[in-house]
């Protein structure tokens, strides 16, 4: 049963031999109706403030929500960033990995080349120390065959100055015989 103000100001009652007193009782009903006004006027006020409550709660809860939601994405964004850090790291330690080992490998291929030189530049030495010592005992030979020459002709050249000295003293004693 719902009673308001003008329910109770409007409320009539039988009257009796011995009944109430009228005064006491429209005094009372007065502050009955004063008494609901109020707790009219409160819940009014008490029925606002809890739909101003729920409206600010439900606002609360979609921004809980906002923000979870938030907190889910950037934490999956995180992982995510941290993922691709990872792959990029992954990749430029391969990378790194892949261009050390290429230059090792131009490093050794360098390496073999440049002992193939030297081993070249060592045959090509060694052929041309022994064409220079070739040469050189050729020409070291020419020089002994040339001393041996000058030899022979020192020999024959004192051979015949012998002989020619032999002669001119054979002439000259010739000569002498006959001049004598």
């Amino acid at each position: 049963m719902s009673v308001n103000r003008v329910d109770v100001l409007n409320r009539t009652f039988s009257r009796s031999l011995r009944g109430y007193n009228p005064e006491e009782v429209d005094n009372y009903l007065q502050e009955v109706a004063e008494t609901l006004t109020r707790f009219g006027e409160e819940r009014a006020r008490l029925t606002n403030l809890v739909a101003r409550l729920e409206d600010d709660l439900n606002k609360y809860a979609e921004r809980e929500n906002a923000l979870r939601d938030a907190l889910l994405i950037s934490k999956r964004m995180g992982e995510d960033i941290k993922n691709a850090a990872q792959k990029e790291a992954q990749l430029i330690i391969e990378a790194a990995q892949n261009r050390a080992e290429n230059l090792t490998n131009q490093a050794n291929q360098r390496l073999a080349r440049v002992l193939d030189e030297i081993s070249e530049t060592r045959k090509l030495k060694a052929q041309f120390e022994f064409k220079v010592r070739s040469v050189i005992e050729g020409h070291l030979k020419l020089l002994e065959l040339g001393q041996m020459e000058d030899i022979r002709l020192e020999r024959a050249t004192a051979a015949l100055n012998r002989r020619a000295e032999t002669n001119r003293m054979e002439s000259h004693a010739d000569t002498d015989k006959k001049l004598t």
